[in-house]
């Protein structure tokens, strides 16, 4: 009976298992975070800024919303903007919240050093055919274009000694490895920044919102009282309703800005790990046709 040998297809399948394992982490500062924000803005808003003492003529009944008049100093006036403020400290507090974890995080998948330099030193070592070199500065790098070239690498050194696939096969190979190894690391980059995006849109809606609701409210005092008092009192609920449009619009452009600066350096990161590929690529195609 005649030997049989593995065909192309099978050996292909087999070098296409990948070494890459997906990254368990959970999510449950998406929802922790807000709901505890939103709580601590109404902690702020109703025990600090709307102390007693801070009003000159308190409510002592107290309850949910105290109906506390005569604020002493500025702060204290954007208590008398509503219960929208404290929304909107919360969201204020959020933004705040997922700006320092998204800092943590893009700062770990940034890595140490300068990306273009670490693709230059891999790309000198490979041209010298010292994949574990390479290895070693992708340990050193520490980021997610360390990872990705890594497991890149692994493969790249799998397929210089596989005898069974021709040289384009084994970049396809390579090529797979790399893609898979990018689909782990992308989302992790991206996690949570809808919540900045989306508060910075929102916010500004809140703001106006509360706005509308002190407006409601002082010309609704106006036409039940007139003379120079209730121009006074309209004069005066419509400052403290425009609180609501300050905070709104500065939670907005914080959430812009931050949201922005973040984009722009996982755009960096996604250029690095595709020029990571494309180096993997070329090299072995060069160097092991």
């Amino acid at each position: 009976m005649a030997e049989t040998r593995p065909t192309a297809t099978a050996a292909v399948a087999k070098s296409a298992q990948t070494s890459v394992q997906p990254k368990r982490s959970g999510n449950s500062i998406s929802w922790i975070a807000p709901l505890t924000c939103i709580i601590l803005g109404y902690i702020i808003w109703r025990f600090v800024i709307g102390n007693p003492a801070n009003f000159t003529k308190p409510d002592p009944a107290g309850g949910f919303w105290p109906k506390h008049e005569g604020p002493i100093g500025t702060f204290t006036k954007m208590y008398l903007g509503g219960i929208i403020v404290p929304i909107l400290i919360g969201t204020f507090l959020t933004v705040v919240c997922f700006v320092i974890e998204r800092f943590l995080t893009v700062t770990k998948a940034t890595g140490t050093g300068n990306i273009a330099e670490f693709i230059r030193k891999v790309q000198f070592h490979l041209a010298n055919k010292d994949v574990d070199k390479a290895l070693a500065e992708c340990d050193k790098q520490k980021g997610s274009v360390g990872n990705v070239m890594k497991a890149g690498l692994r493969k790249y050194k799998e397929m210089i000694g596989n005898t069974e696939l021709d040289t384009e096969q084994k970049v396809l190979s390579i090529q797979k490895e790399i893609e898979e190894a990018t689909a782990l690391e992308l989302p992790m980059l991206e996690k949570n920044l809808v919540f900045l995006s989306t508060i910075a849109s929102v916010a500004t809606l809140l703001g106006l919102l509360g706005t509308v609701m002190g407006m409601i409210r002082s010309f609704s005092a106006l036409g039940e009282s007139g003379g120079g008092e209730a121009a006074q009192a309209l004069s005066q609920g419509i400052s403290e309703a425009l609180y609501n449009t300050a905070l709104g619009i500065g939670t907005s452009a914080i959430a812009i800005i931050c949201y922005n600066i973040f984009t722009t350096k996982i755009d960096g990161i996604t250029f690095g790990i595709d020029e990571s590929g494309f180096t993997l690529t070329q090299s072995f195609a060069a160097n092991y046709k």
